[in-house]
């Protein structure tokens, strides 16, 4: 459980910061994100399923459609209208500036998988980020 910290979002590499309200993991998370300009060289899934606003800046998220391929580019600006990112979502996102997003978090799965664009090296993660025999 965490309540009222602050905290990198996605790893040491990762350009986004968490200022978490309230995680719960086996319930929910509600979690203000500061993501700063850019991003790292990942593409990754979640072991959540959220829904999300944008409140100020503007995102470009790419999602792989893995072994469909073709890559579909979404470009978030501030709106009522909220963002829903499922598990099973194989993404990128990259901020244009800062931007500021409000998130909810569902309960977490076991794992998630990421893939590094320089190295071409694919990852099963667990809690704390920790690899999983493959």
């Amino acid at each position: 459980m965490k309540f009222c910290k602050l905290s990198k979002d996605g790893g040491p590499e990762s350009t986004v910061w968490a200022y978490t309200l309230v995680e719960i993991k086996s319930l929910f998370s509600v979690i203000l994100l500061r993501f700063e300009d850019g991003s790292r060289d990942a593409y990754h899934s979640h072991a959540f399923n959220s829904i999300s606003w944008l409140l100020s800046g503007e995102l470009h998220e790419f999602i792989d459609h893995q072994g469909a391929g073709s890559l579909t580019i979404n470009i978030h600006r501030p709106s009522k209208r909220p963002i829903i990112t499922r598990r099973t979502t194989f993404h990128k996102v990259v901020s244009w500036g800062r931007s500021w997003v409000l998130t909810l978090r569902g309960p977490w799965a076991r794992t998630w998988t990421e893939a590094d664009l320089v190295t071409g090296e694919w990852r099963v993660l667990t809690s704390g980020r920790k690899r999983v025999s493959q």
